[in-house]
Formats: C-alpha cells, sequence, structure tokens
C-alpha cells in the first residue's frame, strides 16, 4: 500500500445524511416507519437519508390518500436508491396489495432491479408473503399471496399499453422523453390512490429526455405543491477535488462507496461530466439538439406493407458495454425501394449462440451481414464464419463505413426510398431520440439507444453495396 493510499484510508470521511434540497409536502401521517421496517425485515438497513426519503413518499392526507402524488431523487450513482425503491414496492405490495410498475430506460436495469427485490421477497422475513416469481426476461414479476404484485418493465414509446398500477416507477429518469411518460401514466389512472415516482441523477446538455427536469423545476420553483423531491447536488461546478464536497453529494460516502473510488473517478472524468455524475450538478440546458433523424420525415417513412422482395442483408450492433446486441434486415427490391427492420434487440447475458444459428440458417439467401461494436464482435465473427465462407459475406466496417451507413440512412429517409415497418417501437424509439455523434471526420448515431438504428444503418449500408445476391439467377450461354 502507497503512502497516498494509507493517507485515504486513515481519512473517516462520512457522506452527508442531510441533503441539498428538500421539499416535502404537508401531511397528517407517514407510513414510512413501516417500510423501513419491512426493509429490516429482509435484512436490510435503512441509512438515516434513506428513511427520511421513505418518509416523505409514504406521507399521508387526513383522507388517507397520499401527501405527495408526485416524488423525485436525484442522487449520484451507487448511492442507494434502489433500496429505496424496493422499500416502496415492498411495503406498498404487503400493507396495502399494491400493483407497481417499475420501468427503466434499459432492460439490464430493469432485471438489475428485479434481481433485488427477488433477494428481499426471499429473505427469510418476508418469503411468507411470497405466491409466485416469475423469472422471464422482459417479463419479471413477484406476485404475492394477497394479490400485491410488481412488474419490471423496460420502456419504449408504448410500452405502457396494457399495463395496470397503482404505483409508477421511472428509474433513470433522466433519459424518460414525454411519449414514453405518456405511454405509461395511463396505467395508473385507474388506481384509488396513485403514486409516481422519479429516481435519476442530472441530465447531461444534450440528454434526450426533459421530463424529469420539468418535475425538478416545478418542485423547486413552488409550481407544485404536492411533489416530494430530494436532492444531493452542488450549485456550481466549483473546486471538484474539494472532498468536503464529495461527501455533500454522496451519503453512502464511508458505507457503500469508498473515498478512493471517488479519488479514481475524478482522476478519470473531465470536470463537468464528474461534477455532474458524482456532484449531482445540474448543468444547463442545451436547447440545439443535434438529431440525426429528422422525425417527421422517418414518420412518412413509416409502412404497414408486408416487406418488398429483393437483396438482403443483416446488420448487427453491440452495445459499447456489449451487454445488448441489436439485429436488422434491409431488403432492396429491383426497383429501387428499401425496407428495413428490426429484427431482435436482445441482451447478451445467455449468450449469443442464438444470433449464431440464427444468421447460418440464412447464409444462402442473404448478401452479407454487417457487424459492429467493441465488445461481442470477434466472438460471434468465430461462430458464423465457417458457414459464412465467401469473400465480403462477413464485413466488419470501418469508421468511414459506419460515417457511410448513418449518412446513407438519412438521406434515404430524407428522399423517401427506405421504408420501416410502422409497429416496431424500439426501431422508432432509437430513430427519433438518436444525435449525432462525431466520428472519423464525419458523424455516427449516438445516444443510450441508438443500436436499434445503427443496426439498421448497417444492414441497409450492406444490402446496397454488397456485390453478393444469392437470388439473382445464374444466366447460361
Amino acid at each position: 500500500m502507497t503512502r497516498l493510499e494509507k493517507s485515504y484510508q486513515r481519512e473517516k470521511l462520512m457522506g452527508s445524511q442531510v441533503p441539498s434540497v428538500r421539499i416535502v409536502p404537508e401531511s397528517e401521517y407517514t407510513d414510512g416507519n413501516d417500510a423501513a421496517k419491512i426493509l429490516k425485515a429482509g435484512r436490510l438497513t435503512v441509512d438515516p437519508w434513506q428513511g427520511n426519503v421513505l418518509h416523505d413518499w409514504m406521507g399521508r392526507t387526513q383522507h388517507d390518500a397520499w401527501s405527495a402524488p408526485t416524488c423525485g431523487i436525484s442522487v449520484p450513482r451507487q448511492n442507494g436508491k434502489t433500496l429505496i425503491t424496493s422499500g416502496r414496492i415492498a411495503s406498498g405490495m404487503i400493507m396495502f396489495s399494491e400493483w407497481a410498475i417499475y420501468t427503466a430506460h434499459l432492460q439490464k436495469t430493469a432485471t438489475e432491479t428485479f434481481m433485488e427485490l427477488k433477494g428481499l421477497f426471499e429473505s427469510r422475513g418476508l418469503v411468507k408473503y411470497v405466491k409466485e416469481i416469475k423469472c422471464a426476461l422482459g417479463r419479471e414479476q413477484i406476485i404475492l399471496k394477497n394479490g400485491g404484485r410488481v412488474q419490471f418493465v423496460a420502456r419504449t414509446r408504448n410500452g405502457g399499453r396494457g399495463l395496470h398500477g397503482d404505483c409508477l416507477i421511472f428509474d433513470e429518469a433522466q433519459e424518460l422523453t414525454n411519449e414514453q411518460q405518456a405511454s405509461f401514466l395511463p396505467a395508473i389512472s385507474a388506481s384509488r390512490n396513485p403514486q409516481t415516482i422519479y429516481l435519476g441523477t442530472p441530465p447531461d446538455e444534450n440528454c434526450t429526455g426533459t421530463v424529469f427536469r420539468k418535475i425538478r423545476e416545478r418542485a423547486l420553483s413552488g409550481e407544485s405543491d404536492s411533489t416530494a423531491w430530494t436532492e444531493y447536488s452542488v450549485k456550481e461546478i466549483g473546486d471538484t477535488s474539494d472532498k468536503s464536497r464529495w461527501a455533500s453529494s454522496n451519503p453512502a460516502l464511508g458505507k457503500r462507496m469508498q473515498l478512493g473510488t471517488i479519488k479514481a473517478e475524478w482522476e478519470q472524468m473531465d470536470e463537468d461530466t464528474f461534477a455532474r455524475e458524482r456532484l449531482g450538478w445540474w448543468s444547463p440546458i442545451n436547447n440545439a439538439q443535434d438529431w440525426a433523424i429528422d422525425k417527421t420525415k422517418w414518420a412518412s417513412c413509416a409502412s404497414d406493407q408486408k416487406k418488398p422482395e429483393g437483396k438482403t442483408a443483416y446488420g448487427i450492433k453491440f452495445t459499447p458495454d456489449g451487454a445488448m446486441v441489436a439485429l436488422c434486415g434491409a431488403v432492396c427490391s429491383e426497383d429501387g425501394a428499401a425496407r428495413i427492420s428490426l429484427i431482435e434487440m436482445k441482451t447478451t447475458a445467455h449468450g449469443i449462440q442464438w444470433l449464431a444459428d440464427w444468421l447460418n440458417e440464412r447464409y444462402k439467401k442473404a448478401s452479407c451481414v454487417v457487424i459492429d461494436g467493441k465488445n461481442g464482435v470477434d466472438f460471434l465473427i468465430g461462430k458464423i464464419k465457417d458457414t459464412w465462407k465467401l469473400k465480403s459475406s462477413i464485413v466488419r466496417p470501418t469508421g468511414k463505413d459506419v460515417v457511410a451507413a448513418a449518412s446513407q440512412l438519412v438521406q434515404e429517409i430524407n428522399e423517401q426510398t427506405v421504408s420501416w415497418y410502422r409497429y416496431q417501437e424500439i426501431l422508432d424509439e432509437s430513430a427519433t431520440t438518436t444525435v449525432r455523434r462525431p466520428i472519423s471526420g464525419g458523424w455516427g448515431f449516438g445516444g443510450d439507444d441508438s443500436a436499434p438504428i445503427e443496426a439498421a444503418a448497417l444492414a441497409l449500408w450492406g444490402c446496397r453495396t454488397s456485390k453478393r445476391n444469392p437470388n439473382r439467377k445464374m444466366r447460361i450461354g
């Protein structure tokens, strides 16, 4: 251990339990203490600040309604938001037979939270309440004997259709769009005592979601008198090396989070990013979003006609962390029109053999497959190269190729020479929220949800540029 490491070890800096902002509507009483007891029965310890949040969220009016039908919390990552969420969901299910709906921007976050609650309900103190736990990916549920239940879903524009509940939780709320909010909110409109909870971190200046910022602004301005809002933040970037500011913004410091961890982040991040991600700084709004695709023109390309016949190619995009993979197809007809489709968007947690098998079955019918990403590409190519033997049937695009693919797709959208199947919500959401990302002297598609539209662009580019056409009939004589 170095001298510097020893000095950090000696420092007993503890995270503040008093938030920078705490706004609480008046209430007659609260069920928050009971929620903390339920967590304790599940062998989970509640920190003072977490107990205060549960107290605020579960305050009641004299008519027993929630005093805060809208709740929000902004705190840097890894400080314990999930524990608070678990307490609110579990207590509502056990005490009031509530139906809860938990939504996240990404499927992996929804699955991770499900695993946390699954562990809580499988504890010795709470397992007696459980009737059934469903673990199918994307359809995770916990159902209690008293009828209480919670569903876990990733967000799409129409992802809330068909859902019903009492408590609606938007995690990763900094990414929440107006369309997604509008899709989910009606799910609790029939509840006698509905509550909506927004959890997240400050959005960056180019974040596609605007809902979270509006909820905060209404709470801080006093425009809403029925919103409970808790925030750990600094007002300005200031001195990002000041460890007292680290402590004031991270209540878990000294318990679940170590000083050395924050120091490592400070050394690696630029000041703006560190201030936002670790100090909870809310940056000014950049209203000049550099959207990659015109939403109106994209909507004009929607079609409910069946796909045309023609040359086929596939595009595959792994997310930067390799956790998800998007598979798209493109068909180019003889008259020049093209159709793009999202075939699958799936986690890689259970491997990608299914993808290799799917591609190998279609080798004789496709011109090429274009595969891009940092993680997973080499492994997939290794699984299909013995089947996809023809030269150029497997394409690993360069940076310039990715730029060309993105530019081509946008051009074809603008010229209406490409269509997409109208009912593909995930592809629609990806296309309408993607922004320009500078790469290789040009730009590609960027944003947290860009993988589907990136895969679609690669498929179309492969279809347009590949010289191989398995559908072409050989001329004799």
